[in-house]
């Protein structure tokens, strides 16, 4: 295996480094207060793109993915709990509503054919483990109970700091983006909450060493990756504004507890704009896969706009491009059932190559495109070095079209556009094809009329 991906700390492209064939990952999973936007499914294309790319020449990947389920602070509000706060909202137990868009979660990712990680440990069923590093850590000297019942991570103890974000203590000034506004009980401004004193706090609590409370952000990730992936991560996943202060925190608590650098490439992945601007339900242009599906878009039209940008590179996703990955799906589809009905796969350096350096879909994509319209190339080697592509795109290319009746509206419509076609009426034809369109069909014309398929 030859893949190299650009490494947010050293700020080079590095090859993905495995132990005996095997590489460990962790990627960073969801609050799961709310659904996720696609935005934030973007990150775990990503990992899965990773994934594709290390087991197509036989690597082995295991991979953590962590279910956030305990709540931490707002980076908009402060003070506010996101988990509580949308659980009462929906006035429902906060454990009950993380269980459900948890399984909201896992569908979505079904639906962009998302391999399933090995694991998905949720922070509420891990407070042992974070109990214990964080006891760990002040034996060392690396964290403190401060005057406040809380304990807090001492970031002058830990020299490094700042390497993965540029972010140093020097520079940072009180005030810079804190998770809680009631740290009154640190030592130092930059110093962050390892576990919070509940205080007047009534739910997700638990018992500790240090009184009543719940962890802090941070630590979840810590005592998680280490646990399950034996105190060491080849490749650590997440998108880009986790990069600080969040892996910044954690890259600090599992160096010091275990006493060694803990992960040997941090990936991450930018922003995604949609439609030029940032997502939020303030603009209200947050948008969920359940929105294509509405649309009758295929939720992989979103994998491939994706695949179609680098992904460390912001990108600006929009329906016009969406509606351009849905029809080039649909394109594919057809040409992989007209090339025939193999199986058989073909390597393709060229694609390979592409995707070794540095993840470069958009290049391997291009191959694609120049194997199809290749007159060079027959038909069952086309097909062929698409399954083997679509091993590591993941874009379900060899699918086979529906096979159903249509409805007898749709056949109505197609009795009315073959009627206005025949009375040289094309515009009303072209506003019953769009409808016919609308509908999940595919319309073909010919000298004799038209044909019909199931998009």
């Amino acid at each position: 295996m030859t893949l190299s991906i650009y490494d947010t700390l050293t700020r080079t492209v590095k090859p993905v480094s495995s132990s005996n064939g095997r590489t460990t990952m962790y990627c960073c999973g969801p609050t799961v207060y709310r659904d996720a936007h696609v935005g934030n499914l973007r990150t775990f294309v990503l990992s899965d793109l990773i994934r594709r790319s290390i087991e197509i020449t036989g690597g082995r990947v295991e991979l953590i993915q962590n279910i956030t389920d305990v709540g931490h602070m707002s980076q908009d509000v402060i003070g506010e709990d996101k988990m509580l706060t949308q659980a009462e909202a929906e006035n429902k137990d906060p454990f009950k509503m993380a269980r459900e868009y948890e399984a909201n979660f896992h569908k979505d990712l079904a639906l962009l054919n998302v391999i399933t990680a090995d694991k998905y440990p949720r922070a509420s069923e891990s407070i042992d483990l974070m109990i214990a590093m964080i006891t760990q850590l002040i034996s060392k000297g690396f964290a403190y109970v401060g005057s406040d019942g809380s304990v807090y991570f001492d970031a002058h103890a830990y020299e490094s700091y700042g390497q993965i974000s540029g972010n140093h203590l020097d520079a940072l000034k009180p005030g810079h983006r804190f998770e809680y506004s009631d740290e009154t009980g640190k030592g130092f401004h930059a110093d962050w909450a390892l576990w919070k004193n509940a205080g007047a706090r009534t739910q997700m609590i638990w018992d500790s060493p240090w009184g009543p409370g719940f962890p802090g952000w941070h630590i979840e990730c810590s005592a998680m990756s280490m646990e399950f992936l034996n105190n060491h991560v080849d490749v650590h996943i997440g998108g880009i504004d986790l990069r600080f202060p969040h892996h910044e925190n954690e890259r600090a608590q599992s160096n010091s507890f275990i006493g060694t650098e803990t992960v040997d490439l941090w990936v991450h992945g930018e922003h995604l704009l949609f439609e030029g601007g940032k997502m939020s339900k303030s603009s209200g242009n947050v948008v969920l896969l359940s929105d294509l599906i509405a649309r009758d878009l295929d939720p992989l039209a979103a994998r491939l706009c994706f695949l179609e940008n680098r992904f460390r590179s912001q990108m600006d996703l929009t329906w016009a491009s969406l509606e351009s990955a849905n029809m080039t799906l649909a394109k594919w589809r057809k040409k992989m059932a007209q090339w025939g009905d193999s199986l058989e796969k073909t390597v393709d350096q060229e694609f390979l190559n592409a995707i070794e350096t540095d993840l470069d879909a958009p290049r391997a994509l291009q191959r694609l495109r120049a194997v199809e319209k290749s007159t060079q190339i027959g038909d069952g080697d086309k097909r062929a070095i698409f399954i083997y592509a679509d091993k590591v795109l993941g874009l379900d290319l060899a699918r086979t079209k529906l096979n159903k009746a249509i409805s007898q509206e749709q056949q109505s419509l197609l009795d009315a556009r073959l009627a206005a076609r025949a009375q040289k009426r094309w515009s009303d034809s072209d506003v019953i094809r769009a409808k016919l369109e609308a509908s999940g069909l595919e319309i073909s014309d010919s000298a004799d009329g038209h044909e019909w398929s199931w998009r």
